[in-house]
């Protein structure tokens, strides 16, 4: 079997690495994270002029027609650089959800979505629920009132419209509104890893049939693939992660002198820093199992982002703290990226079920 990437992928790779290594060091995004504005909009409409926002989509809904492979692709190198901008929220959850459903006005607001002018938030996870989220409390009733509270709603402060997760007459529904719609009310905050999040409660906020994305088997059906497609998205950014962190403290103890000699000369280093490689290229190997598998819409694809999500959850969060304690003191500085990438390490095993829980979902 031929586990190589086509010529396009190679291409999309080399653009990306150009990209990160040139317009978007680590300074330039500890200077995004630290500004008042959740990421940066001239970044964003460079996303929007290299086609990557219109990748996932559709050609019949005006994009490029790429698929879980190209994501995958994506995120690793997003990975590698901390890319702090809301592609998973705007493009990755909510865009992928529109795509794929029936909804009407779809194509005008993926349009949108392509060139940049606008976001939209998913708002699925509820704080009384864990990681149950295809049976939110918030309700539909039938005079088509939405109450209920979401949290963990990414980058909800900046999204002119909201995909709500609700219950009518006891069935799964997927409804769009207005974010400054009358009744809507947000709490936005930083996450661990430097995200914007959003708590956002619903009290009395009317809602038009027409709001209504999907309804029953086929809403419930909309959420488990998107989720499950985010979930392969973040463990692809895991695995970038995992690499920069290895190469990132092989790099530095080579130069890091002790008792006249490098410490990578030391073998009780030695065996640590291949023990990150190991653990980097099983996460790797794993990736691209599940990606083949989300890729061909095979009936175990659920279950091989389950395995790979439980494993990055894991040897993720060891290695970078494997990196950070062969940094020193400096792997806990701020001005250092290797803290930084332990950081998202912990955010993106909490993002869609932790470890624990995945290793459970794979075994059952």
């Amino acid at each position: 079997m031929n586990l190589d990437y086509n010529d396009e992928q190679t291409m999309l790779r080399d653009q990306i690495q150009k990209f990160c290594e040139s317009e978007y060091d680590f300074y330039k995004r500890e200077k995004i994270v630290k500004s008042t504005d959740d990421f940066d909009s001239n970044v964003w409409n460079l996303f929007a002029e290299q086609g990557w926002l219109s990748m996932p989509f559709s050609e019949q809904s005006g994009g490029l027609g790429f698929g879980p492979i190209e994501l995958s692709i994506l995120f690793e190198e997003f990975g590698k650089a901390l890319v702090i901008e809301p592609y998973l929220s705007t493009v990755v959850l909510s865009g992928t959800l529109l795509d794929k459903s029936t909804y009407s006005e779809k194509n005008q607001l993926i349009e949108k979505i392509c060139s940049g002018e606008i976001h939209i938030s998913l708002a699925y996870a509820e704080a009384e629920n864990g990681y149950d989220y295809i049976s939110p409390n918030t309700n539909l009733d039938s005079k088509m009132i939405l109450n209920g509270t979401k949290t963990l709603v990414l980058n909800g402060a900046n999204s002119e419209k909201i995909i709500v997760t609700c219950i009518k007459d006891d069935i799964l529904n997927l409804v769009i509104l207005d974010a400054k719609a009358s009744g809507v009310s947000m709490n936005s905050f930083s996450t661990v890893d430097g995200q914007s999040c959003s708590e956002i409660s619903f009290e009395n906020v009317k809602i038009d049939e027409s709001n209504i994305i999907s309804s029953g088997d086929d809403a419930l059906n909309l959420l488990k693939e998107t989720i499950n497609l985010a979930s392969l998205c973040i463990c692809a950014e895991a695995v970038g992660c995992m690499e920069s962190c290895y190469h990132k403290t092989l790099e530095y103890t080579k130069g890091r002198e002790q008792f006249g000699q490098p410490i990578s000369s030391f073998q009780v280093l030695q065996h640590r820093m291949v023990d990150m490689f190991i653990e980097s290229e099983l996460a790797k190997s794993l990736l691209i199992k599940a990606m083949l598998e989300v890729n061909n819409r095979s009936d175990e694809m659920y279950k091989h982002v389950s395995a790979l999500k439980s494993y990055v959850g894991k040897s993720g969060k060891m290695s970078a703290k494997e990196a950070v304690q062969l940094h020193g003191g400096m792997g806990v500085s701020e001005e250092l990226m290797i803290g930084h990438y332990l950081k998202k390490m912990i955010s993106i095993d909490a993002l869609f079920g932790n470890a624990d829980y995945h290793l459970k979902t794979f075994s059952s």
